[in-house]
């Protein structure tokens, strides 16, 4: 018995609290490998992954110094591995620090100076990055979590296409449970950030699986009344008849409502293929095809959640339907006579769901017959959550845990309210969690006795994730409500067949790690061919620390794996020609440029509302240009003291003309105050094709913001047309014309020297520079004004022709 009662033997590090980690052998084995080489850990969920990660950071920051940077993609997962590290870690508490979008920039900026380990969501960091405000040279090691999320656009493929060529010493740990369905998957994964080993633990090895526990699942079927069939076979009757006439149009074959999603993303491709062919049926049918996915999810509503959620769907839709500018999709399905039917039969029922009464009664079986403390309730759907969080509180003590958007009908949850219910749950404050999906990855909640999928997830990961949530240090409960015949059933043999494939995949992947890694160090060395040679690369391998430490594997490659760099952007024509400058020349001549000189630096400002398009990453990967991200009263982009820019997609535009919140010719107009030289980007193709907007008034209004507004209105084929429009400007107007960037449009309020720059600097458009030297030389703002030509060449950078251009300016009687 007195063996038994002794403390399992923990992991003696000098960064880590004494007796804080058990000692687990799985886990120094993943940490070995992952504290050598780019590595992507897989570890089933509730196993350790974030010990692994945190046993990495004490073992660099020990040996190699520098900072630590660990991502996670919500700030509930943020804040609790901030927790858990300074619980772990012998560092003080103030050096581990917590970056989310509620901390102002400047002071993320200030604060990463002084932090030895960042925890952090990836897109402040992807923000951070792009606005130049911090650096990732001294970040010896960094951590995806979730890392299956590294596919597309994601903000952590960015941070670890940057992260690989600035850091000193570079080391890169992804973990996830759950890292992809196939080899593919996997694949893009690893080379998206940047990873050469993997490492794979399942619930068979011998060292994981006296820490795991069987998770039975169980599903339960429901029956729906009448009246909700009703209601959904009306909205049904609605889509085939709007289906029929995509198959008129020859891109639907069939006009069954459950439709797969494939299909629908093949008819809408069809659809946009005629608009790019002028043919106008493609714009009728594009908006059939958008009325179809409203009905659709408002089926999906009524079938797999409530009554009441369909409400509040309809009411959105309806509120959307009466505002201006809107869809005719949304005005044709709420003016469809059987569509207000069903409407009206789902506002007037007033029994109990039944999903509703199973979730009472299992929930009364767990916590009461079976004395149970704790259980999750998971939902696709917040007004679900709402729902039913209010309905379950009349038998338990129920709290929701929902995101933090703020989306029409739903207030969402600040960080603080997310982190006060979770503290809640935890100490046993109340026993039953109804939440959405952003308690699904990794969040750390304590072990419940029944995880309640309200519905079927269609997606191994997401279903994995959940069933995390129960089963680890006791037998578990999964319950899973489907409602009969309904979509319910498709994505519940979905997500059991996904799973099934995974579990598989991983075991494959667990038996052909070596044959992984030898393909991405191919794929590694390819992309490494379009790169200039790394210098540092001898220094990074050897930087490596001692591979025997913390049960380090000496097999595999010599060290960390030199990443190619970042691609070097430049003019591949350096013949180009640059406009006439207006500048002092007297002879007129129009001078041959480059768009920057070598090592200047070219300066762009860029509304930090335009994140969502990829413009300002791209510019940012370029060595040569400094982006600063902040909130701009007028213009996207700010490319000097008087060139400022409007971007409008094709689409924006022409909508901006017919009814939007603030009309382009209002944005120009405040543009034309602030600079002398406003630019409109017009981006994308089929102007006169959007909407039923005559071409001949956009026609109009093109001409007016040229004429009346004196804006330069210039057409981009794409986003990357677009970026390589802005960086050609940019550069010659701070390198060819030797201006600067002002924000002149800032709301900030500007100190008195900064206004007494803009005062003189507006003279004449004589820009910032010379406003400088001239304050420099007289001393006032009044000084400058009753200075005479002669005594305005005095100061330097004034010629004859700018004084003359300053007296005109200052001394000419005002006309009107």
């Amino acid at each position: 018995m007195a063996a038994q009662d002794e403390e399992p033997p923990s992991i003696e590090h000098p960064l880590l609290e004494p007796e804080f980690l058990e000692r687990r052998l799985y886990q120094l084995k993943l940490a070995g490998t992952a504290a050598n080489y780019h590595t992507l850990v897989c570890l089933p969920t509730g196993l350790g992954k974030t010990t692994v990660s945190l046993l990495v950071t004490a073992r660099r920051l020990e040996e190699v110094g520098g900072k630590s940077l660990m991502l996670a993609p919500t700030k509930p997962l943020v804040q609790q591995h901030a927790d858990f590290y300074r619980e772990a870690l012998q560092i003080p508490a103030e050096e581990i620090v917590v970056f989310t979008g509620d901390v102002s920039p400047d002071d993320r900026a200030a604060m990463w100076e002084e932090a030895t380990v960042v925890m952090a969501t990836p897109q402040v960091i992807e923000n951070d990055l792009v606005g130049s405000r911090i650096s990732l040279a001294d970040v010896t090691h960094i951590t995806f979590d979730e890392c299956h999320r590294a596919t597309g656009d994601y903000a952590y493929n960015y941070i670890a296409e940057r992260y690989h060529p600035d850091a000193k010493q570079p080391l890169v740990t992804g973990m996830s449970a759950s890292p992809g369905g196939d080899e593919e998957a996997i694949l893009e994964v690893c080379e998206n950030l940047g990873l050469d080993e993997v490492e794979v633990m399942t619930e068979e090895d011998a060292d994981v699986e006296e820490f795991t526990h069987d998770t039975d699942v169980e599903w339960e079927r429901i029956d729906l009344p009448e009246e909700v069939l009703e209601i959904r076979d009306a909205l049904n009757e609605v889509i085939k008849e709007r289906l029929e006439k995509l198959k008129e149009l020859g891109v639907a074959s069939s006009t069954q409502p459950d439709q797969s999603q494939k299909d629908l993303n093949r008819m809408r491709a069809e659809l946009q293929e005629l608009i790019n062919n002028d043919q106008s049926e493609g714009f009728e049918g594009m908006s059939i095809h958008a009325e179809v996915m409203k009905l659709r999810q408002a089926v999906t509503l009524v079938e797999t959640q409530s009554v009441e959620a369909l409400c509040r769907y309809f009411d959105r839709q309806r509120n959307q339907a009466r505002s201006s500018g809107a869809s005719k999709a949304s005005q044709r399905m709420v003016s469809d006579p059987r569509v207000r039917e069903a409407m009206r039969k789902a506002e007037s029922f007033d029994e109990i769901h039944p999903k509703y009464s199973k979730t009472r009664m299992l929930l009364a079986e767990t916590l009461g017959l079976e004395g149970g403390e704790r259980v999750i309730v998971f939902t696709e759907s917040r007004d679900t959550a709402e729902a039913l969080t209010e309905f379950l509180c009349e038998s338990f003590d129920a709290k929701r845990f929902v995101g933090q958007g703020d989306r029409e009908g739903s207030d969402g949850m600040t960080q603080n309210q997310q982190q006060e219910v979770l503290d809640e749950f935890r100490a046993g404050e109340f026993e039953v969690l109804v939440s959405t999906s952003v308690a699904e990855e990794g969040l750390d909640v304590p072990e419940v006795d029944l995880v309640l999928f309200y519905e079927p997830v269609p997606t191994a990961i997401r279903s994995i994730q959940r069933k995390g949530r129960t089963g680890r240090q006791s037998e578990g409960r999964v319950v899973v409500l489907m409602a009969e015949d309904t979509r319910d059933e498709a994505y519940f043999w979905i997500s059991r067949r996904r799973e099934k494939e995974m579990e598989s995949e991983l075991r494959d992947l667990k038996g052909m790690a070596d044959d992984l890694a030898d393909e991405l160090d191919d794929s590694q060395q390819s992309l490494a061919d379009f790169e200039a040679a790394d210098e540092s690369e001898a220094e990074v391998n050897d930087s490596v620390a001692d591979p025997d430490a913390v049960g380090g594997s000496s097999s595999g490659s010599e060290g960390v794996a030199g990443q190619p760099g970042l691609q070097e952007f430049g003019p591949e024509n350096s013949e180009a020609s640059s406009d006439d400058d207006d500048g002092d020349d007297a002879d007129g001549e129009v001078e041959t440029h480059e768009p920057h000189a070598e090592g200047e630096t070219v300066a762009v400002v860029a509304d930090q509302r335009e994140m969502d398009a990829n413009i300002a990453r791209d510019l940012s990967r370029r060595e040569e240009y400094e982006i600063s991200l902040e909130t701009l009263s007028v213009g996207d982009y700010v490319l000097s003291d008087r060139a400022v820019v409007e971007r409008k997609s094709v689409a924006d535009f022409v909508d901006s003309l017919v009814g939007g919140d603030r009309s382009v010719f209002e944005q120009v107009g405040a543009m034309a105050r602030h600079y002398s030289r406003p630019i409109v980007v017009v981006e994308g193709e089929g102007l006169y094709e959007q909407r039923d907007v005559h071409p001949n008034a956009i026609r109009g209004a093109l001409s007016s913001l040229a004429v009346d507004f004196g804006a330069s209105v210039l057409r981009t084929e794409s986003e990357d047309d677009t970026t390589e429009l802005l960086a050609v400007i940019a550069g010659r107007e701070q390198s060819t014309a030797d201006r600067e960037v002002s924000v002149h449009g800032e709301k900030g309020t500007k100190t008195l020297s900064e206004q007494q720059e803009y005062v003189v600097a507006s003279i004449a458009e004589i820009g910032p520079v010379t406003a400088r030297s001239l304050l420099e030389e007289f001393g006032t703002v009044e000084g400058v004004m009753i200075a005479t030509e002669d005594e305005l060449q005095a100061a330097d950078g004034v010629g004859r022709v700018t004084a003359e251009r300053i007296r005109e300016v200052i001394g000419s009687d005002y006309t009107g």
